[in-house]
């Protein structure tokens, strides 16, 4: 089992750790970053040889991870979205993130490349701020903020604890650039996303966006046959056998033969082509050109136009 690749789960029946380390930001090219592991939803509860149930102690973690260093790690995670554990292979270096010229010798590069914090997996994912509605025109709209399936979680300067700390947090960025981390439930993503508070755009608000907050507006579950991290979602894939036989395009040389009418309906279309026929051989020629090849003599060949006018205001044009 490679470094990025994770056992099934350890933990059927679902329970969250007591506590844990909560993944907050997965760092990019670091050890973390070539495995399984998911910011916002994962939380490091132990490591091989530790019991599920056991209190996580953040310095014994830190010995281990050091002491691992160039060799095979295996972290516990325990998974918020499907209430799993799993094992996960990580290998702690720091040649990722050495810079190329001379440092300080007491500098100390991280060996896994993860912002964690300590705290409760139960209650962990209960601040957040979904959106329920974004103005046109809007800061929230420049943004992007799509609402319904858009949840806010935190912020790049740290972690917002209660309701109120993410209204202090966007007064306080009032014409500044705030940048947050937006969980997005209809493609099961989370991106980053700057937001510019101002009162000037034309409207109410910050922000111009509605949020809700509390037990009615937590992250709900993924369906169970929901593939993690899909960019599309299932509904909008369809079979595609429904669209074989339609075509869009017809090669012009391509035939196709006419259906057949029925005998009564043959003796009236052909009638009437006889018809049509006579009728347009006892027109006069010159009524029933519309355009002029550009190598014939115009003086020889004259077009008139009839407008759809009474006789009495016809009129006429030469081309």
């Amino acid at each position: 089992m490679g470094a990025g690749q994770s056992s099934q789960a350890l933990d059927p029946s679902g329970t969250p750790p007591s506590t844990a380390l909560h993944v907050l930001r997965v760092t990019p090219d670091s050890p973390a970053s070539k495995t399984s592991i998911e910011p916002l939803f994962d939380f490091v509860v132990g490591f091989e040889d530790e019991s599920l149930t056991s209190t996580i102690d953040v310095a014994v973690l830190e010995r281990i991870v050091e002491g691992h260093e160039g060799r095979t790690l295996n972290l516990l995670v325990w998974n918020a979205k499907n209430r799993e554990t799993r094992v996960v292979q990580i290998v702690p270096s720091r040649k990722w993130s050495l810079p190329s010229g001379p440092s300080s010798p007491d500098a100390q590069p991280s060996l896994l490349g993860l912002s964690m914090r300590m705290c409760e997996p139960e209650v962990a994912l209960d601040t957040v701020w979904h959106v329920l509605d974004v103005l046109e025109g809007s800061p929230a709209e420049s943004a992007g903020l799509v609402p319904y399936g858009d949840y806010i979680t935190g912020w790049s300067g740290g972690v917002l604890s209660s309701e109120n700390d993410f209204y202090d947090l966007v007064e306080a960025h009032i014409d500044k650039p705030l940048q947050v981390y937006v969980y997005s439930h209809d493609f099961d993503a989370l991106r980053e996303v700057v937001l510019v508070p101002n009162r000037h755009w034309g409207g109410e608000g910050l922000l111009g966006c509605v949020f809700g907050y509390g037990l009615l507006h937590r992250i709900p579950p993924q369906p169970a046959d929901r593939i993690a991290g899909a960019s599309t979602p299932p509904e909008l894939h369809e079979p595609d056998d429904e669209f074989e036989e339609q075509e869009l395009f017809v090669p012009a040389d391509v035939h196709y033969p006419q259906p057949r009418l029925p005998m009564n309906l043959q003796r009236q279309e052909e009638d009437w082509h006889s018809t049509q026929v006579d009728t347009i051989q006892e027109e006069d020629l010159t009524q029933r050109c519309f355009f002029i090849p550009a190598c014939v003599n115009r003086q020889s060949h004259t077009c008139i136009l009839i407008t759809q006018q009474s006789p009495k205001s016809q009129s006429f044009g030469y081309s």
